[in-house]
């Protein structure tokens, strides 16, 4: 087993990684939260899976453990199905002594942990990721949030776990298409601060525990330098900007780490084109993603796009937060206003089929 600690202002935690760890949940769960009751909660695609093996465990330890199960996919991240959990945690006589369980991916994660934080005005929750994605990123950091129609993660939290349980097991079942996105996430981090991680990736010679443990540690450093997203952990956004809005636009149709990729490729194309990167930088990024299976490109044009920007939450005082790779491995975030992003979204869809 690997361990990271994540030292956050407000909370310190450990994330373990490694195969197996599921059969440990419900120790684990009473070790870091104290809790006897504890609500577990899932999408419909993975409590068949794994939610038998998580409810034995947590029942064996002594938990007095229910379970609430919902639709898979972005559209749960809602206020209405938040309301449904909340009104089950009421109905179940919950209180801030007893603990939530995330098994799932990262809308799981987001609808779990933003639960936590304001029931009861919050109560102990544990992160158990059963996705690349969310083992590398979303499970990590205390971001949680919900979305709203015009936009993506327009309500939510910082509200740090007690643990993350990475059973690297549960990457097995998932379908190529989500191993695909969370390689997404993983490419991120390499493009944003890790250029042997690049070479890494390239050439293919790596387990998947190492990766995990690799991105892991660099989201724990700048988390712990910048919790609540005011300097350095907006470079954690690289890709987000246009892939949030490609997200939205297409009514999340395609993945979140779909859109990251677009995102990054994106962004990639336009610091080229304005003199931030150089073209060999721009042709490595692109060539990794593609050979993860991973899109470049986007149909959605500018205008559509720049309209659902504008609704971006990292604007602050008029201008927007724009992360900008200047090398593989570095890359620095710029303050610009709605007029120079319009001018950076072109020059990252100029090329696109649209």
């Amino acid at each position: 087993m690997r361990t990271v600690q994540v030292q956050a202002p407000s909370a310190d935690y450990e994330v373990r990684i490694g195969a197996g760890l599921l059969a440990g949940l419900g120790p684990a769960v009473r070790e870091v939260t104290g809790a006897r009751r504890c609500m577990l909660v899932s999408g419909e695609n993975v409590f068949p899976l794994y939610g038998g093996a998580a409810l034995e465990s947590l029942r064996a330890a002594g938990l007095q453990a229910e379970f609430a199960v919902f639709p898979a996919g972005e559209g749960t991240k809602s206020l209405a199905t938040y309301g449904d959990l909340l009104e089950r945690l009421t109905g179940a006589r919950f209180t801030r002594g007893d603990c939530l369980v995330a098994l799932g991916g990262g809308v799981t994660g987001d609808l779990t942990g933003f639960t936590a934080a304001t029931y009861q005005r919050g109560v102990p929750y544990v992160q158990v990721p059963t996705t690349l994605l969310s083992a590398v990123d979303a499970s990590v950091g205390g971001k949680t949030a919900l979305n709203l129609p015009a936009a993506k993660n327009q309500v939510g939290a910082f509200y740090q776990p007690s643990l993350v349980l990475c059973d690297t097991d549960t990457l097995a079942t998932l379908p190529d298409r989500e191993l695909r996105s969370g390689m997404a996430e993983v490419i991120k981090y390499a493009v944003l601060g890790d250029a042997d991680l690049f070479d890494t990736l390239m050439c293919g010679c790596y387990s998947m525990e190492e990766v995990i443990e690799i991105c892991v540690r660099m989201k724990a450093g700048i988390v712990a330098e910048d919790e609540t997203d005011r300097g350095r952990r907006r470079l954690l956004n690289l890709g987000h900007t246009f892939g949030h809005a490609v997200e939205s636009k297409s009514a999340y149709r395609l993945t979140h780490g779909e859109c990251v990729a677009i995102g990054m490729a994106m962004i990639c194309r336009a610091a080229v084109r304005l003199g931030r990167l150089d073209a060999a930088s721009e042709k490595a990024v692109s060539e990794l993603l593609e050979r993860a299976g991973l899109p470049t490109r986007t149909d959605f044009g500018q205008e559509e796009l720049f309209e659902t920007l504008l609704l971006d939450k990292k604007f602050d005082s008029g201008k927007l937060h724009l992360v900008v790779p200047r090398a593989v491995g570095w890359c620095e975030t710029l303050a610009v206003t709605p007029e120079e992003l319009r001018r950076w979204l072109e020059a990252g869809l100029d090329g696109n089929e649209v």
